[in-house]
């Protein structure tokens, strides 16, 4: 055995030792010894966890988003039955970490273990029910999965009756957007302009903004001409952000 194949199997050794016993347990208990009272209570609000509100229930501890991100770092092989525990946690900042976590495991794998990581992000949808859960894993587990892959999948979320559903197809077109590709883009958008919820209005703004400012100023300009009268003003608002001040005033006083 050579140095070199010597030093990659002890590598190999000590990840395996780490990836049994690494627990979802001990993230929940190292995320709550990190919480803050004032910091939770401060979530709850931001987060719209009172009662009729898209966040009811949520239940937070109070851990900050760069805490979180180091915690994900530390625990980045965790098994995948353990990253499920975590998703199922009633606690927001678990379901947080599960995430950066998954993104960090999609981001370093192969082809195959980035489908199967694909699959068990799908079948956790569920769980995934807030916008920042959505922003933070749809375009980099999703969308990059899709970048060379039939699309279809987005068209169906994008029609289901859960909203974070409906916020994860549009959110994972960024993939695309950042590639250079904005058709995707624009058809999900016609098809969620009829949404009900200012979550989807702003999500659909925030892609089609990104649109001109990435792919093609005169495409957005068009779909912009084409659905002012039915989009929603939240939506406009945030898709001519990068406009001219005139632009905008002519866009606004449709």
């Amino acid at each position: 055995m050579t140095p070199k194949t010597a030093h990659k199997a002890v590598y190999y050794f000590i990840r395996g030792i780490l990836f049994d016993m690494q627990t979802a347990t001990d993230i929940e208990k190292k995320l709550k010894k990190l919480g803050s009272a004032k910091k939770a209570k401060a979530c709850a609000w931001y987060f719209k966890t009172g009662k009729g509100q898209y966040g009811y229930g949520d239940v937070f501890v109070g851990v900050t988003v760069p805490e979180q991100r180091k915690v994900a770092k530390e625990y980045k092989v965790l098994q995948l039955k353990e990253i499920e525990k975590l998703l199922k946690n009633k606690i927001h900042e678990c379901r947080f970490t599960a995430l950066l976590i998954l993104v960090e495991q999609y981001k370093n794998a192969d082809e195959k273990t980035k489908e199967r990581l694909t699959k068990f992000y799908l079948a956790h949808t569920k769980y995934i029910n807030n916008w920042d859960l959505v922003d933070q894993s749809a375009p980099y587990i999703l969308g990059d999965y899709l970048l060379k892959r039939d699309r279809k999948i987005l068209y169906k979320l994008a029609k289901s009756k859960n909203l974070w559903e409906r916020r994860i197809a549009i959110v994972a077109t960024f993939a695309f957007i950042k590639n250079g590709e904005a058709e995707d883009t624009l058809a999900l958008a016609e098809i969620l302009l009829a949404d009900d919820h200012d979550l989807i209005h702003k999500a659909v703004g925030w892609m089609l903004r990104e649109v001109g400012k990435r792919c093609s100023i005169s495409k957005l300009s068009n779909f912009i001409n084409k659905h002012k009268a039915q989009m929603p003003r939240t939506t406009l608002r945030y898709a001519i952000e990068h406009f001219s001040p005139e632009d905008r005033r002519i866009f606004l006083a449709r």
